[in-house]
């Protein structure tokens, strides 16, 4: 009787631990080939908002240029690879790069923690803040001057999140109007169909300079934050290599070149050591 039990114990026991390791048994990781098959194709495709000067934005030619747009051109013949531009709907930006309709989001692309959730990211390349744009003559320079007020943002963008995440500024407001694009924003501002924008710092100070003395910047904001390229989730290697070629033009002058270029000085941003 004893051996019988012992014997049905051990056969017990046995079951056991095969089901455990079956329940633990993990999934093969992929292995990341995406610097690899960049490199293969000879071209990464670029998705960006095509209204966002100074980073990507179409000139009088028609043509798509910026600050963006240099950059990638330069990180890509690093490469030893091209760019191809491909606007898209700035709202679709993460279903277009996870259907591999585009390779990189590299459009002024805020960092938070949100995104990185679903992309990885670049290490950040230029600092930026949620700026309060009104008009000359407007006594607006306080969030809390935004009070029954039309303030507008675009839609999707950070400007809109950060707005979001300060609640009792957001219900105070009159209205919360979201558009298309920054450009028709800030026409609407100077309209006086709204009262304020709130939206990127590089944008808004870029765009003050192509219409002078309409617009001011409000002394408060709706904070910092950092732009980054955004990449797949899983292609580490493709966002190590740009993070290397950046890196690189840090270091030989090229980032300053650029950001001189359209910004009148170098304010790209230099990781700490």
């Amino acid at each position: 009787m004893f051996k019988k039990t012992s014997l049905l114990m051990v056969m017990v026991l046995i079951i056991g631990l095969l089901a455990a390791g079956c329940g633990t048994a993990k999934e093969p990781v992929a292995e990341d080939t995406s610097l690899a098959d960049i490199q293969a194709k000879g071209v990464f495709i670029l998705g960006l908002d095509d209204a966002f000067p100074p980073m990507g934005f179409r000139g009088e030619s028609g043509e798509i240029e910026g600050f963006d747009i240099d950059l990638a051109n330069e990180v890509a013949k690093r490469m030893g690879v091209k760019v191809q531009l491909q606007p898209i709907d700035w709202t679709a930006k993460e279903m277009e790069i996870n259907n591999k309709n585009i390779d990189v989001i590299w459009s002024g692309l805020t960092i938070t923690p949100e995104r990185e959730a679903a992309l990885t990211f670049s290490q950040p390349y230029l600092g930026n803040k949620q700026v309060i744009v009104v008009l000359e003559a407007s006594t607006i320079d306080e969030k809390s001057d935004l009070a029954g007020k039309k303030v507008g943002v675009q839609l999707d963008s950070s400007g809109q999140a950060a707005v979001e995440k300060e609640t009792a500024i957001l219900d105070s407001f009159g209205e919360f109007l979201k558009f298309d694009t920054y450009t028709t924003a800030l026409l609407d501002l100077k309209n006086g169909t709204i009262d304020a924008v709130v939206g990127d710092e590089i944008l808004i100070k870029y765009m003050m300079t192509k219409d002078p003395g309409t617009f001011k910047v409000a002394s408060d904001n709706f904070g910092d934050e950092l732009y980054g390229v955004g990449f797949r989730k899983a292609d580490i290697s493709f966002a190590a290599e740009v993070n290397k070629q950046f890196n690189a033009m840090i270091a030989d002058g090229k980032a300053a070149e650029i950001s001189t270029k359209w910004f009148g000085e170098d304010i790209f941003y230099k990781p700490a050591n």
